[in-house]
């Protein structure tokens, strides 16, 4: 058995331990991105209407929101490597019940439910392996695991679900046992400093109190609101995507929107690779620019008709969105290392930006039951976005947040 300190930060991006987590991350990710293609490939067979299809991402992001207060607490409990592996137990549990004909809502709920746990912990970890100064490159290195598994995954689950919609649910299954096996081989480390009150109450009262001290820390507020900015966005885009095909383009496949998903996910490598090089903790506000620049790209994406410059602009998008994402991520794990801890920090963070999540979700479903055209949708959404991110800006000017 490992020893239980072995593997702590030592500052090597390269280790054992840091490709374990890796690994583990890639097929955890891509799991969660071909299961969201193979389910809504399925929801079409069973006819449910457009409208639905963002609801199943609700209730995914819901298990987020009330699962908050608790997931940290154990992330910081518990050895991480552990508590991501039981994870991903719970993601297969919701993804075999998907394939043997269950809900696939109750289903996709569930593998939201093993997210939320598994999120404090994969980030949470990162602190535990690597030195502070190379906080920002170990989260390049977790973004680019990550958007690998978007890209490869979005891919898997449109492909695989225009050939057998079956067939590209158990890939799924298969993907998060795999995670299992290398959650494996991450060292495990000591627990993290925790309050041994595992009481419900007690850590609604903790998570409460995480989130006060959070609160009043500017740049960590700085950090919550933009990252819950950009993934609200994200999620809506995501869905967009799969409204506006067959509109602007004229396409009905599966395989059309998570190839343009994937673009996405091609420019954030890049974007990521990019923030990683050029921004520090200390100057994390340079990262804004590439925010409003990613609300006025998704307004000249939306009324696009042709495929090429689609494909141009997402990778575009991408590459914004990875410049913008990766130094708040870290900048926010660093400062809340040294105050709630770091699963604490990223518990908070998760229930931040899955209400955002809803929020904007909730806002789209509402338009898109009202007829709105796609490209009306997708202006407006752009504009609101590059607005949010301006006033957040603005306003964080006398927080300290990061420098400029």
């Amino acid at each position: 058995m490992t020893p239980k300190h072995s593997g702590a930060a030592t500052g090597a991006l390269w280790s054992q331990s840091m490709m374990a987590v890796m690994v583990a991350q890639f097929f955890s990710a891509f799991g969660d991105n071909a299961l969201l293609f193979a389910t809504l490939a399925l929801m079409k067979t069973l006819q449910y209407p457009d409208w639905s299809q963002p609801i199943l991402q609700m209730l995914f992001v819901g298990a987020y929101i009330v699962l908050a207060p608790f997931v940290g607490h154990y992330a910081d409990g518990f050895p991480k490597g552990r508590v991501m592996m039981a994870a991903n137990g719970v993601k297969l549990a919701g993804t075999l019940l998907i394939c043997f004909g269950g809900d696939p809502f109750l289903g996709y709920c569930l593998v939201g439910v093993g997210a939320a746990a598994y999120s404090p912990a994969k980030y949470g970890i990162l602190g535990e392996l690597t030195t502070g100064d190379q906080l920002v490159r170990a989260n390049g290195l977790m973004e680019g695991s990550t958007i690998a598994a978007i890209l490869m995954g979005s891919v898997a689950g449109g492909v695989l679900a225009d050939w057998h919609v079956a067939g590209a649910l158990a890939v799924c299954a298969l993907t998060y046992a795999l995670a299992m096996v290398a959650n494996v081989f991450i060292p495990r480390l000591a627990a993290a400093p925790a309050d041994p009150d595992h009481r419900p109450l007690a850590m609604m009262r903790a998570f409460y109190s995480h989130c006060r001290s959070l609160g009043r820390d500017g740049q960590t507020r700085f950090a919550i609101i933009g990252t819950s900015l950009f993934w609200g966005a994200g999620v809506t885009l995501r869905f967009l995507l799969v409204l506006w095909v067959p509109v602007a383009l004229g396409i009905s496949d599966n395989t059309t929107p998570t190839t343009l998903n994937a673009m996405v996910a091609i420019g954030i490598v890049f974007g990521a690779a990019a923030a990683a090089r050029f921004i520090r903790l200390e100057t994390v506000r340079r990262c804004m620019p590439a925010g409003v620049l990613l609300g006025a790209a998704v307004v000249v994406f939306s009324v696009q008709h042709h495929l090429l410059p689609a494909y141009g602009l997402l990778a575009l998008i991408g590459m914004l969105g990875g410049f913008f994402i990766v130094p708040l991520n870290a900048l926010l794990q660093h400062r809340g290392q040294r105050s709630v801890g770091a699963g604490n920090a990223i518990a908070v963070q998760n229930f931040a930006e899955n209400i955002a999540v809803l929020l904007m979700l909730g806002l789209y479903t509402l338009v898109v039951s009202l007829q709105v055209a796609a490209a009306a949708i997708g202006m407006g959404f752009g504009l609101l976005f590059a607005l949010a991110i301006v006033v957040l800006w603005w306003f964080s000017r006398g927080d300290g947040g990061g420098g400029r």
